[in-house]
């Protein structure tokens, strides 16, 4: 199969993440299957779809006139037979092995052997996914960040026979659709950004644990110092524009004393298992309001925006 060959993809999943990639793919001209098990799910992920393309539409990122083309372009389906034509497919299905491996032993009854399947898991092995598949060099993840249609960033990794030209041309479709696409040269759990953002956060839950500062201090020196610069430079040129001998020297001197703990701080467990899982109960860590809420996701939202529009520019 060729680049040129994909034209219509099928986006598995009619959720959160589901919806955006739909929305994501259509907005450059791909034809979408959008496939759930319900209409009144897919209901539900076309009005994400709406949603997500007036606050497109409200910030310049798309024109009035596109709305009608882009939305003719995302077809509901609960049947996979009407989903056939469809040259590439992923699938959005929540983080259950077994679950996702029987979707994809389906999917071989329904699609020619040469359409290229991926998950957008963010944890599971793709291996371990696609071991009940007959080709599985057709197989590899395409972890797409939420929201996928304002995070450019997707993390493609291979399975164990996933084949270089499966990895090269999922890397080209996601640049096609204007994503930001990484490729792992290996299988490894949590890909690469999850594995940063949870080693930043044990080292933040020691700090707090460790009585060196408060939990909003730490929140704060991420939030108006590293997370600023983070946007433009990763921690590998950041250690190049400060002089490799001085992060060196700092290296020998800070990773003896940084959290390497295999257990959970009591700060994020207890909460979690009393309940309080966060801003959905109105407590975790912190305690939650509606207004709180509203205005830290709508701040969120604004940067994300404002940076996709940057990104536009260059």
């Amino acid at each position: 199969m060729k680049l040129s060959d994909i034209t219509r993809v099928c986006v598995l999943g009619a959720g959160t993440m589901g919806s955006s990639i739909a929305l994501s793919f259509a907005s450059h001209g791909f034809n979408v299957d959008m496939f759930d098990i319900s209409q009144e799910r897919l209901q539900k992920g076309f009005h994400s779809v709406e949603a997500s393309m007036g606050i497109l539409l409200e910030n310049d990122l798309l024109q009035k006139e596109e709305l009608q083309d882009i939305s003719g372009r995302i077809k509901g389906c609960i049947s996979l037979q009407q989903a056939s034509a469809s040259r590439f497919v992923i699938e959005c299905a929540p983080e259950k092995l077994e679950l996702k491996q029987d979707i994809f032993q389906d999917l071989e009854k329904h699609f020619p052997e040469d359409v290229i399947f991926a998950t957008n898991t963010s944890g599971l092995s793709p291996s371990a996914i696609a071991s009940k598949l007959v080709h599985k060099d057709r197989f590899t993840a395409s972890n797409f960040w939420n929201p996928a249609h304002l995070l450019p960033l997707v993390e493609i990794m291979p399975g164990e026979c996933t084949s270089p030209e499966t990895l090269r041309i999922v890397k080209e479709l996601m640049e096609k659709i204007g994503k930001k696409p990484v490729v792992l040269k290996k299988e490894t759990l949590g890909f690469i950004g999850n594995r940063l953002q949870f080693a930043l956060l044990r080292e933040a839950l020691h700090i707090v644990d460790s009585g060196i500062a408060s939990k909003e201090d730490v929140d704060k020196a991420v939030k108006y110092g590293i997370g600023r610069r983070l946007g433009d430079t990763g921690p590998l040129e950041t250690a190049d524009l400060g002089g490799t001998h001085v992060y060196a020297a700092i290296c020998e001197t800070l990773f003896k004393s940084l959290s390497n703990s295999g257990t959970v701080s009591a700060i994020l467990k207890d909460p979690a298992e009393n309940g309080d899982l966060g801003y959905t109960t109105g407590r975790g860590i912190y305690e939650w309001t509606d207004e709180g809420l509203a205005e830290i996701q709508h701040k969120r939202q604004q940067t994300l925006i404002d940076l996709l529009r940057r990104d536009r520019e260059e």
